[in-house]
């Protein structure tokens, strides 16, 4: 799960910076969390298509990106999006 998310916000924000961490494992036993995990993930993402949009459009221009996942094979996702020379 871990390469489709890289794979798709490469693809789609041609990011700068692009950080995936997996925290399924902090969660095994909680409610969405599957067997093997993939199913958390924080996500730390700088891309210059973010410039001009407020963080509720930048964190849904990643939802739109991830929606088939977020269906049913991600549970959780947090973000933190960044622009570029304004970190």
């Amino acid at each position: 799960m871990q390469d489709i998310i890289k794979t798709k916000l490469q693809e789609g924000l041609a990011p700068s910076l692009l950080e995936i961490e997996d925290f399924s494992a902090r969660h095994a036993g909680h409610a969405g969390a599957r067997d093997g995990g993939e199913s958390h993930f924080h996500v730390k993402i700088e891309s210059e298509n973010f410039r001009n949009l407020g963080k509720i459009e930048q964190h849904r221009l990643v939802y739109q990106i991830l929606a088939f996942e977020l269906k049913d094979k991600i549970h959780a996702l947090t973000l933190e999006t960044l622009i570029p020379n304004r970190k």
